[in-house]
């Protein structure tokens, strides 16, 4: 069998592709040469891109195969990840890989700004000394002001306090006791503006915090305030900065981030008090090693049909060890009910009981999600558009756990109506040391009968000589049965019959047997991997 195609369009840490291993086969492109980029796409599996990369819906549409593109980095600004989602791609970054060599580059910014430190080395090496004109200011007891609490602004406050620094911050989405933790005074952005000796900014880039720091902002602050920007671009206005330096409402600036880049002309640059610096927050090597590996990891997860935790257009996060087993359980649970009902419901109910109801079992909709559209859906169903494709079809669904599981340590039940009314369910369970997955239930009926990759389910009115006559027909069209369970209602006489066979049942063969037995269903499903 060929290898999955993984497509490197930017230049990764050599650690990258020892993370992948053997077991893909690598090629390389230009991901700013958008000929070649849409040419290398057509049979690619996987995608790995940096910053330089657009992967827009043309692009996603070329890769008709993919299944995951793998940012290495952080921000996904070159990432259309609504596209991506409808299409059923995965989207991966790595969120902590830089974090630190960010920090440590806002702290650089910061204590460049305060000492002059660029327009001072500048000036040295064009033959002046000038020790007068480039006096700075200390950090010690001076306030800083955090924009943003995330894992980055916590390791910038973490670096900033062991300079003797006040710190207070402004993130409406952190509670005070959390804050706190952190070391700084959680304030509203007015109060911030208006106290702070040094601004660093560590927001993502969104519609509200565009412009956050703008020409209003900078009325606010003190003259003296220096303002850092190492996050994303846009995020403070560049011209009001300038306006603003200008005009001695500021005192200088540090940025490694702008609105465009790349960005060669800006009325920033003419200020001595200004330094920039052109995107290297993640530019380190030990960033970059850290992105490498934790993307190729990811796209391993990812082409192993697994759900990835660093998937940012997926639900489900870190999953449980407990749980994981149950998600391909639950998938054929889905697979099963389509095959049964012939339709999709109007409501799917997803119940887990036992054991696992105490745990985040929140992955189990979107495996249901994805095996109830598997064979449904013409362009392909996953994890990632699962829910969305539930949407689009109407379907409500409703996630319910109960700790009392009579029988087994766990079960998951799928419950469902269908448009014309009809309700089906189907219940399944892992048993023993190997974790076998089973289905206990149909509609109701107690069995247990191994999930296997062909099943056949067929019910009518009990009575001598059906098993015989199901048997037979097909054994003539060379159906091998290899396992079966029957279910019977003694009051109505109902019966339902689960086969397991080593071969698909061609259509005309179960046509035959509906009639033969006067079944009042009969069904076969071909379980999808």
């Amino acid at each position: 069998m060929s290898k999955p195609v993984v497509v490197i369009a930017e230049e990764l840490s050599p650690a990258t592709m020892e993370a992948l291993g053997p077991d893909f086969e690598i090629r390389h492109c230009d991901g700013a040469n958008r000929p070649e980029l849409l040419a290398a796409l057509a049979d690619a599996d996987a995608l790995l891109v940096r910053s330089a990369t657009q992967v827009d819906a043309e692009a996603l549409a070329a890769g008709r195969r993919l299944k995951v593109v793998a940012r290495a980095g952080v921000g996904l600004d070159n990432v259309d990840v609504k596209a991506a989602t409808e299409a059923g791609v995965m989207v991966v970054n790595a969120p902590t890989s830089n974090i630190t060599s960010a920090a440590e580059l806002a702290v650089g910014l910061l204590l460049a700004c305060a000492r002059n430190i660029a327009p001072a080395n500048a000036a040295l090496k064009g033959g002046a000394w000038k020790r007068s004109a480039y006096g700075g200011v200390e950090l010690l007891d001076k306030t800083v002001g955090v924009v943003g609490l995330g894992r980055i602004g916590a390791l910038t406050v973490e670096r900033l306090a062991g300079f003797g620094m006040t710190v207070i911050a402004y993130d409406p989405y952190v509670s005070t006791a959390r804050a706190a933790a952190l070391g700084a005074r959680l304030v509203s952005l007015d109060e911030l503006l208006a106290e702070s000796d040094f601004i660093t900014v560590h927001l993502p880039k969104t519609p509200e915090t565009v412009g956050l720091i703008g020409a209003e902002a900078l009325r606010k602050v003190k003259p003296s305030v220096r303002i850092i920007n190492a996050a994303r671009g846009g995020i403070v206005d560049e011209q009001a900065l300038a306006d603003a330096l200008a005009e001695g409402r500021v005192a200088g600036a540090g940025l490694d981030v702008f609105a465009k880049e790349p960005c060669t002309d800006s009325p920033l640059f003419g200020f001595d008090t200004v330094v920039v610096t052109p995107h290297l927050g993640a530019s380190t090597d030990e960033a970059q090693e850290k992105a490498g590996i934790s993307v190729a990891r990811s796209v391993r997860l990812a082409l192993a049909g697994e759900l990835v935790p660093d998937a940012v257009n997926v639900s489900g996060g870190v999953i449980d060890e407990d749980v994981r087993p149950g998600i391909p359980l639950v998938e054929h649970l889905g697979q099963l009910f389509t095959g049964l009902a012939g339709a999709t419901p109007s409501f799917l109910e997803i119940e887990v009981r036992g054991e696992l109801a105490g745990k985040d079992v929140s992955v189990f909709t979107l495996a249901a999600l994805k095996g109830l559209f598997a064979a449904v859906v013409e362009d392909g169903v996953s994890y990632v558009n699962a829910p969305l494709v539930a949407a689009q079809r109407g379907v409500e669904v409703k996630l319910t756990t109960a700790e009392l599981s009579e029988e087994f340590r766990n079960s998951v039940t799928l419950r469902g109506m269908l448009p014309d009314n009809r309700q089906v369910s189907v219940s399944g369970t892992l048993t023993g040391p190997k974790q076998v997955p089973k289905l206990i239930s149909v509609d109701g009926f107690d069995m247990e009968i191994p999930i296997s990759e062909h099943m056949a389910f067929y019910r009518y009115k009990d009575r001598p000589g059906v098993i015989g006559v199901v048997g037979g027909l097909l054994g003539e069209a060379g159906v091998n049965i290899a396992g079966m369970q029957v279910a019977r209602d003694d009051v109505k006489a109902d019966c339902i019959v689960a086969l397991t066979v080593d071969s698909p049942i061609p259509a005309d063969v179960l046509t035959r047997i509906e009639e033969a037995i006067g079944a009042e269903q009969v069904a076969a499903v071909d379980l999808r991997t």
